[in-house]
């Protein structure tokens, strides 16, 4: 995955569960966008997060890939989140993890180094960054689904 370098610092985040950002977040209709965005992605359901806070909104894969490992519990489902803050939550191939922690658009959850498969996107703040976020949600969505997303 290539991804451009993140501009600005890096937003202030919480250091455990709920990861959430406290700096930097998403205006209203931003993350209005990217929901939108997340609930037309072809062959997922959409809903209530089963893994982060009840107000995070998630995207299912009914079939996910046989060897993709998604977020907990059922590490076969939940592929994406994105919280009230903006900031987004996602499981993506490990081999593309390096090359997105390296870019500076997110961090590991908290939970990373004990095996859980999930990154943090850092709330997009405008609609420039909004792009980034569908680049990476579609890396996400190839992962979870075996299908690349036609964007």
């Amino acid at each position: 995955m290539e991804l451009p370098e993140r501009k600005g610092d890096r937003p202030e985040t919480g250091p455990e569960v709920p990861h959430i950002q406290f700096t930097q977040t998403s205006p209203p209709e931003i993350r209005e966008s990217v929901r939108q965005w997340l609930s037309a992605l072809p062959g997922t359901v959409t809903g209530r997060s089963e893994i982060s806070v009840p107000t995070s909104y998630a995207v299912f894969a009914p079939a996910a890939a046989r060897d993709a490992v998604l977020m907990p519990p059922r590490q076969s489902a939940e592929f994406v989140h994105v919280h009230a803050d903006g900031s987004l939550h996602l499981s993506l191939d490990p081999s593309d993890h390096a090359a997105f922690l390296a870019s500076g658009w997110g961090e590991k959850h908290p939970l990373y180094d004990r095996g859980v498969n999930v990154v943090m996107f850092y709330a997009p703040r405008d609609e420039a960054e909004v792009e980034v976020a569908k680049t990476v949600v579609a890396a996400s969505y190839a992962y979870a689904t075996g299908h690349m997303l036609i964007m």
